[in-house]
């Protein structure tokens, strides 16, 4: 999948080269019209209903207000911050670029491809398209707390790209926090300046200082942006799993002294109990909450699951739901569905169905699939 990205690039080079350390440009990866196109643009801002925050829009610099582009949907859906097309296309007109967010919710190719590029990546990955009109720019010189994947997908833009003043910045350390040394090293010699045309890939680890121009046509591009776990947020869900174990302590639970003026008598016994604490603590069950909750599972039809559930029989094929982040916790089945307990004689066949492969209802046992598929871990598959 990342070989699409990077004009065959493998992944142990490309994670040994460029992953989180430099930007690189790829010429003519691929075409990515199976992904999506201007048409897409056109069908999601003028048919499909989409309410904020699913768009925004920018101009110069800034961003509008929503309540400049949303309207009431009328008879029998009178919600009032669905998107306006009449006043996004005199938005566009005028110059605002249009940003369509969280894509890998609202169109099935960029979702399924989101899903995939994750899985391979480890990492959540979400995807934003930006259409901006003729020889106007969308944002200033910034930076993201998250590595992207540019696709340019139909137009020319110029991508002007500047190394980091802040490198590798953590979720809650946004350019904003550094605006006058973003401004100084806009100002300076550019790392990458070029022009960028469809099938064109750039990817920017988090920090890398970019800003973006239309050329002479509308400019659509497709950012994937991989919202990396790092060593910070792991050192975070182990203080927090030592805490909860110091909840426990009584001695970390007693007052200190009567007239202690300062931590400094205490600090060294509280050290070494925290320390302990550290050492112990297992902060897997955390990692894995985390994870679960980043991303949602493949989508799930009601109707046809129900169909599934009553048609059921021995030969019947089913698979594991995609991007559930199934794993077994000794005798529960944590997901991102729910949890489920099994009898130690089901183990054996829920631990099968972790692979992903297509399995028959007969294979795992009827019962129990009906029960899978009943709590949506399990989905009709194709023979």
């Amino acid at each position: 999948m990342e070989t699409r990205l990077t004009g065959g690039l493998g992944r142990e080079a490309f994670g040994r080269e460029v992953w989180g350390r430099t930007a690189l440009l790829t010429r003519r990866a691929s075409d990515f019209g199976d992904l999506f196109s201007a048409d897409a643009v056109d069908e999601l801002i003028s048919r499909r209903g989409l309410r904020t925050p699913f768009l925004r829009v920018a101009k110069d610099g800034s961003t509008l207000p929503e309540s400049s582009f949303t309207a009431s949907g009328g008879v029998g859906a009178t919600i009032a911050d669905q998107l306006d097309d009449t006043a996004l296309w005199r938005a566009f007109d005028d110059g605002a670029t249009l940003v369509l967010q969280a894509l890998q919710r609202t169109w099935e190719p960029v979702g399924e491809f989101s899903a995939r590029l994750s899985g391979e990546l480890g990492h959540p990955v979400q995807a934003n398209a930006y259409v901006t009109p003729p020889q106007n720019r969308g944002f200033d010189a910034h930076y993201d707390v998250h590595d992207v994947f540019v696709l340019q997908i139909a137009g020319a833009k110029r991508w002007i790209v500047h190394e980091p003043v802040h490198p590798d910045p953590l979720r809650d350390q946004p350019w904003t926090d550094h605006r006058a040394a973003v401004a100084e090293a806009a100002r300076g010699e550019a790392y990458l300046d070029t022009v960028v045309e469809p099938g064109d890939v750039v990817y920017l680890p988090r920090g890398w200082l970019h800003a973006a121009e239309a050329q002479g046509e509308v400019s659509v591009h497709l950012t994937l942006g991989v919202h990396t776990w790092t060593r910070y947020a792991l050192a975070e869900q182990l203080a927090e799993a030592a805490l909860a174990t110091l909840r426990d302590d009584p001695e970390m639970r007693g007052a200190l002294p009567l007239g202690v003026a300062g931590p400094d008598a205490e600090i060294g016994a509280v050290r070494e109990r925290l320390l302990a604490a550290v050492a112990r603590a297992d902060s897997a069950p955390l990692f894995h909450r985390a994870r679960r909750g980043q991303a949602r599972p493949a989508p799930l039809g009601p109707l046809a699951q129900l169909a599934a559930v009553r048609d059921v029989r021995p030969g019947s094929p089913v698979r594991l739901r995609a991007a559930l982040e199934a794993r077994l916790d000794g005798p529960r089945l944590v997901t991102r569905v729910g949890r489920l307990d099994f009898p130690e004689a089901d183990l054996p066949s829920v631990a099968r169905v972790l692979d992903g492969e297509v399995h028959t209802a007969g294979d795992l046992g009827v019962a129990l699939a009906v029960r899978l598929l009943r709590a949506g871990v399990l989905v009709p598959a194709e023979r």
